[in-house]
């Protein structure tokens, strides 16, 4: 899959995956819409106490792979941008710790999910957010404009990730954090088990391996960069992490 096709197909499923939201049901991005594809690694990320006041829909399209809001320095008055923000939790968690002087953006391509965010948002009451339709590949934001970009495991469905870490870098501000979750390789990774993680952890697009990581990051212009793992699995000659991913841009 390459492209257009990668694109379509995440569109798509998740676009499923809010529609279920919707009704109720535990978001699934599989054909069949009876489980979650990224289940494995989702499982109890977030503390009661951070759900237990938001909507519900938010908590059900929750499709991660980490918790970027506990590990990322969020401060009152910060404006923080979510790359792939689909159902809006991590975008309503921010917005409660950046306070009423900060901002809390989401940026989401599919249709279904901003509908769900978006009703997430008035259910909760929370008027320092605004969800914007774009891809993260091409952010509708101006430069230095942002000074936290979380992500939860959504940089590794890109088909074109180094824009996508490049446009992060232009709309932080100087001395702006890149503090996303991630699903990360580390060690070389047979042609079949990587197809087959594939479909388990982010449904159709290739995790970065750790040091290809590191050094698009670099490529962009970020500095500190550091991948720390939260969860690792083991695949044959290598291993599957989800990863805490930081990095700055130089002030």
């Amino acid at each position: 899959m390459h492209g257009n096709e990668i694109k379509e197909t995440v569109r798509a499923k998740y676009g499923e995956a809010a529609l279920q939201a919707l009704a109720g049901k535990r978001s699934g991005c599989g054909a069949t819409g009876t489980g979650s594809c990224c289940d494995p690694v989702s499982d109890d990320l977030y503390a009661i106490a951070d759900t237990a006041t938001l909507p519900e829909g938010a908590v059900l399209a929750s499709l991660g792979c980490g918790n970027p809001t506990a590990l990322a320095q969020l401060n009152p008055g910060d404006t923080v941008l979510d790359l792939g923000s689909g159902g809006g939790i991590d975008v309503l968690l921010s917005a409660r710790r950046v306070g009423p002087t900060g901002k809390a953006y989401g940026l989401d391509m599919t249709d279904e999910m901003l509908a769900l965010a978006r009703a997430n948002q008035r259910k909760a009451g929370v008027t320092n957010v605004e969800f914007l339709q774009g891809e993260i590949e091409q952010i509708p934001l101006p430069d230095a404009s942002v000074d936290v970009i979380i992500s939860n495991c959504v940089i590794n469905l890109s088909s074109d990730k180094p824009r996508a870490l490049r446009e992060a870098f232009r709309v932080l501000k100087p001395g702006g954090r890149f503090a996303v979750s991630d699903i990360v390789v580390r060690g070389e990774l047979p042609a079949e088990v990587r197809h087959s993680m594939e479909a388990w952890v982010g449904c159709v697009a290739g995790a970065l391996e750790e040091g290809e990581y590191a050094r698009l990051l670099s490529d962009a212009g970020f500095e500190d960069v550091g991948l720390e793992p939260t969860k690792i699995y083991d695949f044959a000659d290598g291993h599957v992490m989800g990863a805490f991913v930081r990095a700055r841009k130089p002030a």
